[in-house]
């Protein structure tokens, strides 16, 4: 083996067989594993460095890539300076911890979210089993390697040694420990009555002793017997720094449990349970409380786990190594840990499960599961249920969360699988299948969902009981889980396949787990139970169905018929809670008359409502939370059948009883809308005996503690109703005689502070609360409402509103003349209720939650502008990082809306607040235009006194953001001019705004990148591609500043490029060729934007142009959304193979990514940074869009300066701010933004909105209406010949800003950027601002303790990050293939190719496309791979690069191919038919723009999702097949899943269908279902089922060419309406003499 160290000249170890390429990657691990720990790694070259030096062949770079690239991670996460101002951290642990004693009673304790934000993960996962339950060392042996071959899965610390985590579970090996108590001379274990405890303990000798005597008491007491100690044999050589300076004591305790008469197996765990849940609690008292913990202890299972690598598991524990320890199955755990604090504790698996994934919902999880603690009881338990309480901690990971919750219900007599389909279940609502042959299982899902909420968020979970070894999948399908068993009974499960090496012919059976999707394997029984088999098995263990029966569901009462009041009243009304014209007309009548949520743009640049010097509805105040990174956003458009609106309403019982009495009490509602009829029904109901509470205060004496009396006397009013047997509370604000005296409180205020105190007082589950509200008229006051826990919510004032203006006249004018769609009185409320419906789907989307069941509750909010007392008494847990307004002055908001209903003007008008728009009078915005009018002067005059009067214009605004409340201080004398760093090399650390063309106008796009390209700064092609015409450098300008090559422009130079520099990856992948990446600088993933995290991009119909649809691979006229970020960015490991992917491909572009501000972020760029990016960008919520609907752009995201601040501050806690830029950007207007960014850490500056207007917008704020007035934003031909705008005016604005900036450094005495970037300490309040709500904003996060960095200067020159050595560049060197490239020639290879070689072929793609384009390549590379492909096999082929693979392949295959062929074959000893095998992965052809693709074999979930161009045969797939595709063409000959077509707008589908069942697996909204019945199309299907036979040798290609005519009959076509006039779908063409003219969808 020593020879196979040394790099080889081609193809170095890929003639190894599988077992000695896996020895060799591990060896050559230990050997860089070493040159670390002697040398401290501080940069990417010293790491390139050590991998030169250490001479590692390929296979190391790929094996152990997080040692050269992901794994440089952070050391240890502190959160110096910012838990400054969170509350109730301390006090929070402290009360759980009196709590949780079973001799006191206290107010039970919630959730914080500060505690959950600490801890995100991702990982690798996966089990093997052998069914006949016999043990062997084969199997923990085999486990290992697994867990080694999905390193690159896993992270590691700042260290680049210390793994995030790794561990295995098993059976515990008694073989072993007998032997152990032999040596001992210690009688042999009675392994039916002993439990082993595998334990964590504090290292400091004298706690070791304290707890282990701690232990030892609570073990007499529980007259359980002391049998023994053991220290595990290890070896400490072999852990990280980091690790090894928090590394736990460890042992190993063994107890001898009496059985009583009739006792099992079950009962010795429960008493073991119950046991280290008292040592647990009696801990928490103690000093070393943390640092004591229970790996496992029962007499099933045990785990060995740490913070490791995975290679380096077997080595430090020295008990896997010894051939003793035999298990008949394995559970082993790779950990990608967001944060990266050294816990041993969270490496996985837990004590019942491993997690892979992200638990969305977990706050209100965890503050539900505190609330039905005092219901819960079970005989199983005799009285002893107090002792595992509380279940939960915010403190914990959501997997350890999760882990104990399904402890408990397995403890209470569930099964393993029934417990995780109680806590995780899938989307059986709209499931053909489920419906129609499982009902029972329908019947299941609708008994527990009115028990219990859905743990809801991605979810790859592996568990076991030590009898029953499972794994099931989250309702979205968004991990992948690939599973065989081989005709030994072995059973294997992984994320990955090819972790093993496993020889064909001995592979049964393979498959993969869809979208909610479960296997098991019982060990007792001997089966393997796959999917229904498993859940059919736990529906029939009671009569479910029969239970259903009593269910009862609220038939709706309907809307009402008109108006119940005149419109005065109603204006009145508007007037007093806080309506104003842009609500009205804007919100709630768009709504309305559309049926959705309004759309705008340009982004919010209004104050946060607590800077405001205007009232503010209470809603304001919260920031919806959204998904990025660590976890997947869902696409509410397209994949909408997996979300449920559904609530049960009522009383919900125990838990751990089952039977009828839990059904019958409770009322299911289709949605969270209801009318105010629905609303009468429900208060009438006799079982719910509903009682109204009046939320009002008195305000007629003294305004101090009059809002906490009403609040108190509501809680206490809610508390009695409860108490006397009311199941529904209704909180209501309506009263037909308002006393201008008794203010309403703001509903939301209400709703959270009952909410919380029935939490308090364990009287939650008892009654449901439903809001009866006129204050909610907007999806994010639904979501609001909802979030801190009301069931239902009744608007009753915006359903008047819809009503009124139903009956105006002007609106019944506007209807006759075709304005607005014809519409009834029932229409428009159905219309609004539908709006409000899509809008909540919407907003539970951004944050991957599929179920308002589980949103309720969730308090999935960050509070901008409220204070501690405010937070605690309503909204407890929720993180409010700057303070704000107490209660009494949140009371005097409310009055002043309040009073304004008692005028006289009151109906005669509403106001408007200008809150949207702007308007003279109104809230003021950032981007005015009266700021524009001075800019436009400066930059268009070259003036520099006139840039001096825009600089005054902002310094003389009302505070505006953040970072008006500091200035800057200096601790220097002032310096000349002169001296500090000049202008133009401030100005490289500019970027404009990704900005994407078809937003804005080809004339404004290609202005502002030359404008960048002349200073040396960038500019981002945003999400649409770019015309390779850009990427010349100009020569042909004339004295006019004119070019033909650009001829649209004007004030060109010699020399220009219109090239952007940045070019963007975003969800939709439009304009993403090859060709596009490898002519980047920089590569950018667009995560989430500023103006809509969560969402995707949203580009109108009437703005995709002939030109536009051609860059983007799309229709013309067509509208397009792009998805979500959740394709194949859905999680932190996934995030960092498409970073990889992009470093493969174009080697010399460094990779950005684009995040957006909210808590938390700090954690997740902590991830970012170990997945190998380049660069971070933190955007604020204040981003301009050219398009997304109002409340997306109001209520999302939140201020770049915390954002910022926290990432930077994390950064450096963790070791990891010298290996990224950090870039920040969002309202920038000047030089003294770039000197609040520089202080508060970031190396460069992001301007969007501004350089718009520095190039002529005027801002008119009708982007979204292709209407722009100046061309800015129009892609219409007339509007854009007024564009006004030259690349010198942009180029003016910038060196403005820079001397801005000079000007600052001077006066502070500083000479360069570097010396001020980071120096917090710099930054002070600014002692004259003063606002006008309140005094009590706390600026100290934004200015946290000094932390020195190093140069900024350093940080952007660093070379880019490399992916270390991958086979792409042993086939690039390669003489053959070299010379095939260069002199287009053709070439042949034959390679060897397993798992961790990832995004094979992308690197030879992207170097032939940097020479010949994506299709001008005039040689043939064909090159074979034989064994299992990582992620992303194919990724951006170009045409001429044609590859086959002979076995089988990850996800991601083919992804973003634009030309070129891949076929896909299975391993000719494979014994069973390729139709009926899953041979690829999970999302791929994802953002393919050509090429060919053919698999001999079925595929996963996703199939060609934002396919453009591709030609694909695939033999059968899972869920959501064609989603989102604009062209190419999918033909399918085999089953695929459900949602096939959702959101398809192009292209064309083939589907044969041999049974039936197809129709009903299609989404219809969109295409249409046709048999073949045009040559053409006939003519297209058999020419690539031929091409397919060719390439693949099909036998059921075979087949079906053979009997043509019987087959085609039985195949479906699909066809949007783009294509519904193309010769392959319209038989009609032919007959009509030529082509139909084309209609867009």
């Amino acid at each position: 083996m020593a020879a196979t160290l040394t790099r080889g000249a081609t193809l170095s170890i890929s003639h190894l067989s599988f077992s000695s390429q896996i020895q060799c990657r591990q060896q050559e691990s230990e050997c860089l594993s070493t040159v670390f720990r002697k040398k401290h790694v501080s940069s990417l070259g010293s790491l390139q460095a050590i991998a030169k030096r250490a001479a590692l062949p390929r296979y190391q770079g790929l094996r152990t890539a997080t040692l050269l690239t992901r794994s440089k991670c952070p050391s240890q996460v502190s959160s110096s300076g910012l838990e400054k101002t969170r509350y109730g951290s301390k006090e929070v642990r402290a009360a759980a911890v009196s709590a949780a004693r079973p001799d006191t009673v206290e107010p039970i304790q919630v959730a914080d979210l500060e505690d959950i934000l600490k801890e995100k993960g991702e990982c690798g996962v996966g089990y093997i089993a052998n069914i006949k339950n016999k043990a062997s060392h084969k199997i923990v042996q085999q486990a290992l390697t697994a867990l080694g071959c999905m390193e690159h899965r896993g992270g590691c610390s700042a260290d680049n040694d210390s793994g995030d985590g790794a561990g295995i579970m098993t059976k515990i090996p008694w073989a072993l420990f007998q032997e152990y108590f032999k040596e001992k001379g210690l009688p042999p274990l009675d392994e039916k009555q002993t439990g082993v405890g595998m334990l964590f303990l504090p290292k400091d000798p004298e706690d070791t002793k304290a707890a282990k005597a701690l232990i030892e008491k609570v073990l007499s007491e529980e007259h359980l017997e002391v049998l023994g100690w053991r220290e595990v044999p290890i070896d400490e050589s072999v852990v990280g720094p980091i690790a090894h300076k928090e590394m736990p004591h460890i042992e190993q305790l063994f107890v001898k449990v009496s059985l009583k008469e009739g006792d099992t197996q079950k009962d010795v765990d429960r008493e073991l349970f119950i046991t280290h849940k008292q040592v647990e609690r009696l801990a928490e008292k103690e000093a070393w409380g943390d640092d004591l913990y229970f790996c496992t202890f029962s007499n099933q299972v045990i785990v060995y786990k740490g913070m490791l690598r995975s290679v380096v598991l077997r080595n430090f524990y020295l008990d896997l190594q010894d051939e003793r320890y035999a298990s008949s199955f394995a559970i082993y755990h790779r950990r990608f840990s967001t944060n990266t604090t050294p816990k041993w504790p969270l490496a996985q698996p837990m004590r019942f499960l491993g997690h892979n994934g992200e638990i969305n919902t977990l706050q209100g999880n965890l503050n539900w599961m505190r609330s039905r603690e005092a219901t819960l009881s079970h005989p199983i338990w005799r009285g002893r249920e107090k002792e595992f309480k509380p279940i939960g901690s915010g403190k914990a990971s959501d997997s350890a969360n999760l882990d104990m919750v399904a402890e408990v219900l397995v403890h209470s007599g569930r099964t393993p699988e029934e417990t995780m389909m109680m806590l995780v279940p899938e989307a059986y609502k709209n499931h053909p299948t489920l419906q129609i042959k499982y009902p029972e299982i329908v019947d299941f899902y609708e008994y527990y969902k009115g028990q219990m909420e859905a743990w809801d968020g991605p979810a790859l979970l592996v568990f076991s009981n030590g009898s029953q070894v499972g794994c099931c999948l989250d309702r979205n399908g968004l991990r992948p889980a690939r599973y065989w068993k081989t005709n030994d009974d072995t059973v294997y499960v992984a994320s990955e396949v090819g972790v093993l090496d496993i020889d064909p012919a001995n592979v049964t059976m393979k498959g993969r787990l869809g979208p909610g999707m479960m296997i098991l394997a019982d060990l007792e029984t001997g089966e393997v139970l796959e999917n229904t088999a498993v859940k059919r098995r736990v529906a029939s263990k009671y009569p479910y169905h029969d239970w259903m029966a009593a269910a009862r569901s609220l038939n709706g009462g309907g809307f009402l018929g008109g108006p119940t009041k005149d419109a005065d009243e109603v204006l009145r009304m508007q007037n007093t809670f806080g309506y104003s014209v842009e609500d009205t007309q804007m919100v709630i009548e768009a709504m309305a008359s559309q049926g959705k949520e309004p759309t705008f743009c340009m982004g919010d640049d209004i104050p946060l409502a607590v800077l405001s010097a205007r009232p503010h509805m209470l809603y304001d105040y919260f920031k919806q939370r959204f998904a990025q990174v660590t976890n997947p956003a869902i696409d509410p458009l397209r994949e909408g059948l997996v979300m449920g609106l559904d609530v049960n309403i009522g009383k919900r019982g125990n838990l751990l009883d089952v039977g009828p009495d839990n059904v019958a009490s409770q009322v299911r509602l289709s949605s969270p809308f209801l009318t105010e009829t629905e609303l009468d029904d429900l208060a009438a109901d006799p079982v719910l005996k509903g009682v109204r509470l009046p939320a009002f205060f008195d305000a007629s004496g003294d305004a101090a503690g009059s809002l906490k009396k009403g609040l108190d006397a509501l809680c206490e009013a809610a508390d009695k109703a409860v108490k006397d047997g009311a199941e529904l509370l209704i909180l209501s604000d309506r009263d037909d005689n308002l006393d201008v005296s008794r203010p309403a409180i703001p509903m939301m205020l209400a709703v959270g502070a009952v909410h919380h105190h029935l939490i308090s007082n364990g009287l939650r589950m008892q009654a449901s609360i439903v809001a009866d509200t006129a204050q909610c008229f907007s999806t994010h006051h639904f979501a609001c409402l909802i979030g801190y826990g009301a069931s239902a919510v009744c608007p009753y004032l915006a359903l008047e509103t819809c009503r009124q203006w139903r009956a105006n006249s002007k609106t019944e004018g506007l209807m006759k003349r075709g304005k607005i769609p014809m519409t009834t009185n029932e229409q428009a409320q159905g219309n609004y209720k539908k709006a409000i419906n899509g809008g909540l789907k919407k907003i539970l989307s951004k944050m991957g939650i599929s179920l308002l069941s589980s949103y309720n509750g969730a308090q999935i909010f960050e509070v901008y502008g409220l204070g501690k007392d405010v937070i605690d008494y309503a909204f407890r847990g929720s993180v409010s990082r700057i303070g704000g307004l107490t209660l009494d002055e949140l009371a005097k908001e409310a009055v002043a809306f309040w009073v304004k209903g008692f005028s006289a003007e009151a109906i005669k008008k509403l106001d408007n607040f200008g809150f949207i728009q702007f308007r003279p009078g109104g809230e003021y915005h950032g981007n005015n235009p009266e700021m524009s009018k001075l800019l436009h002067k400066a930059v268009r005059e070259k003036n520099s006194d006139a840039y001096a009067v825009y600089q005054e214009h902002l310094s003389k605004r009302p505070v505006n953001v953040l970072r008006d409340m500091l200035e800057i201080k200096s601790d220097r004398e002032p310096i000349p001019l002169e001296k500090v760093e000049s202008a133009t090399s401030i100005v490289e650390r500019f970027c404009t705004g990704g900005m994407s063309l078809g937003a804005i106008s080809r004339e404004t796009h290609e202005a502002i990148a030359i404008a960048m390209n002349r200073i040396g700064g960038k500019s981002n092609s945003g999400e649409g591609g770019e015309d390779p015409v850009r990427w010349e450098k100009l020569s042909n300008v004339d004295a006019e500043g004119q070019s033909a090559t650009l001829p649209h422009l004007r004030g060109l130079q010699n020399g220009d490029t219109a090239g952007s520099a940045i070019k963007q990856v975003a969800s939709g992948r439009f304009g993403v060729t090859p060709n596009f990446l490898a002519n980047a600088d920089q590569v950018e993933i667009k995560i989430a934007q500023g103006a809509k995290p969560g969402e995707g991009g949203q580009l109108p119909g009437k703005k995709v142009s002939p030109y536009i649809a051609w860059l983007r691979n799309s229709k013309a006229g067509v509208t397009l959304i792009s998805p979500p970020p959740h394709h194949d960015i859905y999680s932190i490991e996934d995030l960092a193979q498409l970073i990889y992917d992009l470093h493969q491909v174009n080697p010399r572009a460094k990779v950005s990514v684009k995040l957006v501000a909210e808590a938390g972020i700090g954690t997740v760029a902590s991830g970012v940074a170990k997945a190998n990016a380049d660069i971070i960008q933190i955007s604020g919520h204040d981003g301009g869009t050219g398009a997304s609907p109002i409340s997306s752009i109001k209520h999302a995201g939140g201020p770049w300066e915390m954002g910022l601040t926290e990432t930077h501050q994390q950064l450096l806690a963790n070791g990891l701010r010298e290996r990224v830029v950090l870039r920040v950007d969002g309202g920038f207007k000047s030089g003294a933004d770039v000197m609040m960014g520089a202080l508060m850490g970031a190396d460069e500056y992001g301007f969007g909105s501004v350089a718009m207007i520095a190039t002529g917008c005027i801002m008119a704020r009708i982007c979204h209406t292709n209407n722009c007035p100046v061309g800015v934003a129009s892609q219409r031909e007339e509007l854009r010949a007024r564009f006004p705008g030259v690349p010198g005016d942009l180029v003016n604005f910038f060196l403005y800003v820079a001397e801005e900036v000079r000007s600052t450094m001077a006066s502070l005495g500083y000479e360069k950027m570097d010396d001020i970037i980071g120096r917090t300490d710099l930054l002070q309040p600014r002692a004259d601002a003063v606002l006008e709500k309140t005094d009590s904003i706390d600026m100290s996060f934004l200015m946290p303790p000094l932390t020195e960095s190093g140069s900024s200067t350093e940080r952007r020159r660093q070379p880019v990050h490399t992916n270390g050595p991958v086979l792409d560049d042993e086939l690039l060197a390669d003489p053959e293939i070299r010379a095939a490239i260069d002199e287009e020639k053709v070439a042949s290879k034959t390679v060897k190719v397993v798992n961790v070689d990832r995004s094979t072929g992308g690197r030879v793609a992207g170097a032939i496309a940097k020479k010949y384009g994506d299709s001008g390549f005039a040689g043939e590379l064909n090159l074979t791979f034989e064994g299992s492909a990582g992620q992303s096999f194919g990724c951006f082929l170009v045409s001429g690069l044609n590859i086959k693979l002979i076995g089988e392949a990850n996800d991601y295959v083919g992804k973003g191919m634009a030309g070129g062929e891949i076929a896909i074959v299975l391993h000719p000893r494979s014994t069973f038919a390729a139709k009926d095998a899953i041979i690829v992965g999970n999302t791929c052809l994802y953002g393919a723009t050509g090429g060919q693709l053919f698999v001999n074999g079925m595929a996963g979930e996703r199939f060609a999702v934002r396919n453009s161009m591709a030609e694909t045969v695939v033999e059968g797939t899972g869920d959501h097949c064609c989603e989102y595709m604009t062209g190419g063409c999918v033909v399918s000959l085999g089953k695929v899943g459900r949602n096939v077509a959702a959101g398809m707008t192009g292209g064309l589908g083939y589907f044969l269908d041999e049974d039936g069942t197809f129709e009903s697996k299609v989404n219809k909204e969109i295409v249409a279902m046709q048999r073949v019945g045009t040559a053409a199309g006939e003519t297209q299907l058999r020419r690539l089922i031929e091409a397919h036979v060719d390439k693949t040798n099909s036998a059921k290609g075979k087949q079906i060419l053979d009997s043509w005519d019987a087959y085609l009959p039985k195949f479906w076509q699909l066809v949007p309406p783009s294509e519904a006039n193309s010769p392959e779908a319209n038989a009609a063409l032919k007959a009509a003499g030529g082509p139909l003219v084309a209609q867009s969808a």
